[in-house]
């Protein structure tokens, strides 16, 4: 039994992963990671399962970071924030090459991991009145691990455009941006995803996921190298007196000492 997450499958074998913690802005905790992972591996080896959808419950799809979680990791040690680290990194690449098509369904706002989430879907469509942000600046870290990911679905030019100035974008630019492939209506939302989903179950489950994996490999999958060197630079981050500061001033509810 999932406490942050819930899976349903249906019929035909479109599997639904939900983000449920819907009170939370379905924020990301320890064990949404490892719940997420598990979920990852378990229908990427369901041979019954064809398309995965994923999306959030509730109003927001994924806010970022819990909040509780960030403030245990201002209490850690550098290796032990390396490994925190290391379980959003290792969810993000369990769901990336998950070899099963992977639909977001982005039915609310998504911030920071939120973005990474998105961003290794194979498409994703969301709402048109969703806003989107790589905040994570404004607090004194970097969006590190979710970085591999982000970028590759922007490409570096687009993606320098958002990933340094913490501010938020709405869906237009989201689709411009290459993050969502389209945005529409709350009320279109379910059928622009049953219209992804269906071509594939017409199509031999072994192609799609060996298509998928010539994808990234032609792509350029983020590699392990990388991984480790977003996890190293958060990580790094994190020891800074900005993070402290910036994390601090959250909580506090005040300015940053930088805010001007």
């Amino acid at each position: 039994m999932h406490e942050t997450i819930s899976i349903k499958v249906d019929a035909r074998g479109v599997a639904t992963l939900t983000l449920n913690r819907p009170d939370k802005h379905n924020a990301m905790s320890a064990l949404m990671l490892a719940e997420l992972t598990q979920a990852a591996a378990d229908l990427g080896a369901d041979e019954s399962v064809r398309v995965v959808v994923l999306t959030g419950a509730g109003r927001s799809f994924c806010a970022g970071g819990d909040l509780g979680w960030m403030r245990d990791q201002m209490q850690m040690d550098a290796a032990t924030r390396a490994g925190e680290a290391g379980k959003l990194a290792t969810m993000l690449g369990a769901l990336n090459t998950l070899p099963k098509p992977l639909i977001g369904r982005v039915q609310g706002n998504a911030f920071g991991g939120g973005v990474g989430m998105a961003s290794v879907c194979d498409v994703a469509i969301g709402v048109d009145t969703l806003k989107m942000g790589l905040t994570e600046t404004k607090l004194g870290i970097i969006p590190a691990t979710i970085g591999p990911y982000v970028i590759a679905r922007m490409g570096e030019g687009r993606a320098r455009r958002v990933f340094m100035s913490s501010r938020l974008f709405e869906a237009p630019e989201a689709v411009e941006l290459g993050l969502l492939a389209r945005a529409v209506p709350e009320a279109d939302l379910d059928a622009a995803v049953e219209a992804e989903v269906v071509p594939y179950l017409a199509c031999a489950p072994g192609a799609v996921a060996a298509a998928k994996k010539l994808a990234l490999d032609l792509g350029g999958a983020a590699t392990p190298e990388a991984v480790e060197m977003s996890i190293a630079g958060l990580t790094a981050r994190w020891e800074t007196d900005e993070a402290s500061e910036g994390i601090g001033a959250f909580f506090d509810k005040r300015k940053a000492a930088w805010v001007v």
